[in-house]
């Protein structure tokens, strides 16, 4: 039986810019399990919550956040980049102690995991990829959309998750890249679990075989839901996701 999602209001994590950052810390075993939300989303997807609880309930050490300019947390989402994503992640890290961590990057997310990998080395225990979207600024882009972007324009594509257009701003572009990851090997020997729906209308699956290609790690597993869309959240796919974190971790205590 798992423990009800906390429904108290998150603790805030100040910045040296004064900005604050929401987040859930709830201690136990390590490694230390943290969640890396997609592109405009936050730390109360089911996906987020589900690992929440599975933590509690085990008594696991988890991490729970929303990035600047997201969810909770202060900022401009016109702001946000992958570096400045990245650098609020490890100081939530660094603030927890941990000393080692399983990253659970979902979409967007799944980018900054690989990036928190190369920037925290041997602390890394293990990785979890939801729909992982690596270079999505590349292949997910259209070279005249590209284009606009480095002249310094917004874009906008449909959402197909809500009523508002997606935005993607120059800065996140010129940022993103500069961390394009696929084109070289990504060196992590940490082992790897990647879950990937076929029918991910959002980020091909074929996107979690050119991730485990470049991984430098010997330990790479990817999962294929055939049924699967981009969210991955269906019942089905919350009970993978867990068995895969429980497995993994189970893992890393051998």
């Amino acid at each position: 039986m798992t423990a009800p999602a906390d429904q108290s209001a998150p603790d805030r994590f100040a910045l040296p810019d004064g900005r604050t950052l929401a987040w859930r810390h709830a201690p136990g075993r390590g490694p230390l399990l943290v969640f890396l939300p997609g592109y405009k989303s936050d730390m109360t997807g089911s996906k987020a919550q589900a690992l929440w609880d599975w933590a509690r309930a085990h008594g696991q050490g988890c991490l729970l956040f929303d990035y600047s300019g997201c969810g909770q947390s202060d900022g401009l989402f016109a702001e946000g980049t992958l570096s400045r994503w990245r650098d609020e992640a490890i100081a939530l890290i660094d603030h927890c102690a941990a000393e080692r961590v399983v990253l659970v990057g979902s979409s967007m997310g799944g980018w900054l995991m690989l990036l928190l990998a190369l920037a925290l080395g041997p602390r890394v225990a293990g990785l979890v990829g939801i729909a992982a979207a690596p270079d999505f600024t590349e292949w997910g882009i259209d070279a005249a959309a590209r284009a606009r972007l480095a002249a310094g324009e917004v874009i906008w594509a449909d959402n197909p998750y809500g009523p508002e257009p997606t935005p993607t701003y120059p800065g996140f572009w010129a940022d993103a890249q500069r961390l394009l990851l696929l084109e070289r090997p990504i060196a992590t020997v940490a082992p790897v679990r990647l879950l990937h729906g076929q029918n991910d209308a959002d980020v091909p699956w074929e996107i979690a075989l050119r991730t485990a290609a470049a991984l430098r790690s010997p330990d790479v597993q990817v999962t294929l839901v055939k049924a699967g869309d981009h969210r991955l959240s269906r019942a089905g796919d919350i009970a993978l996701l867990l068995a895969t974190v429980s497995g993994l971790i189970k893992e890393l205590e051998q």
